[in-house]
């Protein structure tokens, strides 16, 4: 399985191999797919971020749930819908039980 990694922007390394020290604040345009730099004199230059169109960029935990926040979300509420009928189940399991030894057994067992 390969690990998740921090995503390189090329385009800082673009900007800093044209300006060096002169840059003097750097921002990323995600629309644009972008690196804009802002320079000591007040200029702007920017630098693509990618090296190629169709380079497939490593996963980010943020990229994963970018794409696949419903899948996650309706995963989430299942779990958590089935943890309610468990928890309801055991809830009328113990009212059923009808004596107040069986009841306190239920409401206090742990698990394993």
């Amino acid at each position: 399985m390969p690990a998740l990694q921090r995503r390189q922007l090329v385009g800082h390394d673009i900007l800093l191999a044209r300006h060096g020290n002169h840059i003097s604040t750097m921002r990323v345009d995600r629309a644009a797919g972008r690196v804009v730099a802002y320079l000591d004199d007040g200029s702007v230059d920017s630098a693509p971020n990618l090296i190629s169109p169709s380079l497939r960029m490593p996963d980010t935990v943020r990229s994963i749930l970018r794409e696949d926040w419903k899948f996650l979300s309706t995963v989430t509420a299942a779990s958590f819908g089935f943890a309610g009928l468990a928890f309801a189940a055991a809830v009328a399991a113990a009212g059923w039980a009808g004596g107040p030894g069986v009841t306190e057994l239920l409401s206090a067992y742990a698990g394993s």
